[in-house]
């Protein structure tokens, strides 16, 4: 899957992405610093519905969202830019989420590449013209 999309046209790409992912529910966002990856993962999480102000994870490392009414459901960000090796992350409780039955949007997974399950689907994030992103998705 690919998408090209501006600042203007985040909130359809979101719900576009969505639909394309399926039941998918753990996502790698890769993607140089001050491309966008925060920006589009939280129009991700408006078009799921997610009433929390939504925003970066850097320094508290796994933010928390609840979408969905009285269902209950969740999404993880998780931010492992200032994690050093994948020990930390385990011992932040990452794998936890990674695992969960919710959804996960991580930025920088290659800061910890080895826990994330087989079906994770790896999200490609990067610069096309001027102001257009391009995202392009591949599984493990």
């Amino acid at each position: 899957m690919e998408l090209i999309f501006s600042l203007k046209d985040i909130a359809s790409a979101a719900r576009q992405f969505w639909k394309e992912v399926g039941e998918s529910r753990v996502f790698a966002f890769h993607g140089e610093m001050g491309v966008g990856k925060t920006t589009f993962i939280h129009a991700l999480c408006d078009a799921k519905g997610v009433k929390d102000t939504v925003g970066s994870p850097t320094f508290s490392i796994i933010n928390e969202y609840v979408y969905g009414g009285v269902d209950g459901k969740k999404i993880f960000h998780i931010d492992l830019y200032r994690l050093k090796d994948e020990r930390e992350a385990l011992d932040v409780g990452v794998e936890d989420c990674l695992y969960s039955d919710h959804i996960c949007l991580v930025e920088w997974p290659d800061r910890a590449p080895g826990i994330f399950p087989a079906d994770a689907l790896h999200v490609y994030l990067e610069l096309s013209e001027s102001s257009s992103r391009r995202l392009r998705i591949r599984e493990n």
